[in-house]
């Protein structure tokens, strides 16, 4: 570990100020104690008072690394490995594979889902075994959630098998003459089932849902099925009752999670009409932040999904760093692209009309009074106007600006901000416009 530390001895530090000491990690140097802390599973987790001294021990390692979670990255191969060895063993009890799962879940917090999934094994062997082993599990069950959240995990890598997965089945009706149910089947009953929890599964359902529904042979024969179903759920609940919310929060998260890793070809004809089952629900004017959030994060998408993926040609491009290269350029160099041939690339691209319903609802969701809401609605404005021909963008950032009336409140001053802050970062806000948004 490296720091430094400036106390009242330093230059420029009166005395009585309180020092100020930086620390700074420079790698993973409980390697030793947390292989022993792994090692020691098979031997803890029959005695509660013990497992839960191991845990704590465990969970402290980890937390030092919430800033700096790559510096995980060299051990995470070998801490997996450990554990999943327990988890693979047949020999292994219940208590001591949730224990394993425990620690597992311990490190994908610190590291991320997202980054942490990609080392869990998926091989055609890994899909059953998965499959079976999550089929087991009690959902009602409160001591191990982080079994089922991380299997739900694992069975979404293991869908990215390249093989049709019809093939997995063998003879479904040997089962005593009475057909099994198939692969594909079983998948998707487990999807929806994890998408109506109340714990964490039901993100991980929704990763699931993503990557099983956008797979060649599924897409082909179970998404528009899926979709109704979703759209049937959103319609048939409201944000009164939790369990209603906790449905609802599945149904939207899965389909906003579906548009953004599927693709535009295959989804964009059912956009219209979740578009249309956006709009009757006014998930706006819900009191549930995380619906409203949810809404948005949908909204998005499938407004990125009615434009086609494009980079804007008329953003911003900044200039040399050295001064003297910018002044010869403006004498003699002329822009990168000349404007005649911007307007002649925009004039064959049509915008749905949905477009702007869609960014209508984003510059809502800006004023909301929730942070987090106006946050996911700024990063929205950004990835649909990065799309949009230079005057429709031109009148997004002009419809931007209102949130700064005196007659608006401080959320919408603040969903502004983090929006011009969104386009800036992109290149979408033009110099042009730099002076109406001082």
């Amino acid at each position: 570990m490296a720091s430094s530390e400036t106390d009242s001895g330093c230059p420029g530090v009166e005395e009585g100020e309180s020092f100020v000491k930086l620390c700074v990690l420079e790698g993973f140097s409980e390697s030793s104690e947390t292989k022993a802390l792994i090692a020691s599973l098979p031997e803890v987790h029959g005695d509660m008072v013990t497992s839960e001294r191991t845990t704590e021990k465990f969970l402290v390692t980890m937390d030092r690394y919430q800033e700096q979670p790559h510096l995980l990255d060299p051990h995470l191969e070998w801490m997996v490995n450990m554990m999943l060895e327990f988890v693979r063993s047949d020999t292994s009890p219940p208590s001591l594979v949730h224990l394993s799962f425990k620690f597992l879940y311990i490190i994908s917090k610190v590291r991320g889902y997202k980054i942490f999934m990609q080392l869990l094994p998926h091989e055609v062997a890994d899909v059953h075994p998965v499959l079976d082993l999550l089929s087991r599990q009690d959902p009602k069950d409160t001591e191990t959630w982080e079994t089922r959240y991380m299997l739900l995990l694992w069975l979404s890598m293991t869908c990215l098998i390249p093989f049709d997965l019809c093939r997995l089945d063998g003879h479904l009706d040997s089962d005593g003459g009475k057909a099994k149910e198939s692969t594909m089947d079983r998948i998707l009953a487990i999807a929806k089932s994890y998408l109506l929890v109340s714990d964490s599964s039901r993100d991980a359902a929704c990763v699931l849902v993503s990557k099983f529904m956008t797979r060649p042979d599924v897409k082909m024969k179970r998404l528009g099925d899926f979709l109704d179903y979703s759209l049937t759920t959103i319609t048939q609940t409201n944000d009164l009752s939790p369990l209603d919310i906790g449905m609802l929060d599945g149904a939207l998260q899965s389909l906003g999670k579906l548009f953004k890793h599927g693709k535009r070809d295959d989804l964009l004809q059912y956009a219209p009409t979740i578009m249309q089952c956006l709009e009757k629900k006014h998930l706006s004017e819900s009191s549930q932040a995380k619906l409203r959030k949810q809404g948005v994060k949908l909204t998005q998408r499938l407004g990125l999904t009615f434009l086609k993926p494009r980079l804007a040609a008329w953003r911003y491009q900044r200039g040399n760093r050295s001064l003297t290269a910018n002044l010869s350029a403006s004498q003699s160099a002329t822009a990168a692209t000349p404007e005649v041939e911007i307007q002649e690339l925009e004039e064959d691209y049509d915008i749905p009309e949905e477009v702007e319903t869609v960014i209508e609802y984003l510059l809502v969701g800006l004023k909301d009074k929730e942070t987090i809401v106006r946050w996911s609605a700024a990063k929205g404005i950004g990835r649909v106007t990065g799309r949009l021909p230079k005057e429709l963008a031109d009148e997004v950032v002009e419809s931007l600006l209102d949130c700064f009336s005196f007659q608006e409140t401080d959320n919408a001053w603040h969903g502004g901000c983090l929006a011009l802050a969104e386009l800036g970062r992109r290149g979408l806000l033009l110099p042009s416009r730099l002076t109406d948004g001082m």
